[in-house]
């Protein structure tokens, strides 16, 4: 499967951004998805991941509250709705497809990447 993020760029502190992921080839709809990111001089972290129904979801506690992750198995697409964006949000956002049907913050449970949509966010 490959995956196309979208809808990064730079905001300021309490802004908000929707980033997508657009997945083609394999079937998407019957796999878990994620959304990690990479600050730079950091090792990437997991911030959300929704199962293949889209009724069971994780957050990372740095995230809780301020994003929300959904999809839309029809439209092969998953999102991630970020509030509140504070600069230590800044970083390559990355989506990531499971070959699972629940969802897991583990970075190594995922077998497809994305290629990143780097999101600025300054004070």
């Amino acid at each position: 499967v490959q995956l196309q993020a979208s809808g990064g760029g730079s905001v300021q502190a309490g802004d908000s951004l929707r980033l997508s992921c657009v997945a083609s080839g394999r079937t998407f709809s019957d796999f878990s998805t994620g959304w990690f990111r990479q600050a730079p001089g950091r090792e990437r972290e997991s911030v959300a991941s929704i199962g293949w129904r889209g009724s069971t979801i994780n957050y990372a506690d740095s995230v809780k509250g301020r994003f929300t992750i959904s999809r839309d198995n029809a439209k092969n697409t998953v999102y991630l709705q970020m509030e509140s964006l504070k600069p230590e949000d800044t970083a390559v956002y990355y989506c990531a497809v499971s070959r699972h049907s629940m969802p897991s913050l583990r970075p190594e449970y995922y077998r497809n990447w994305g290629q990143g949509t780097l999101v600025t966010v300054s004070t």
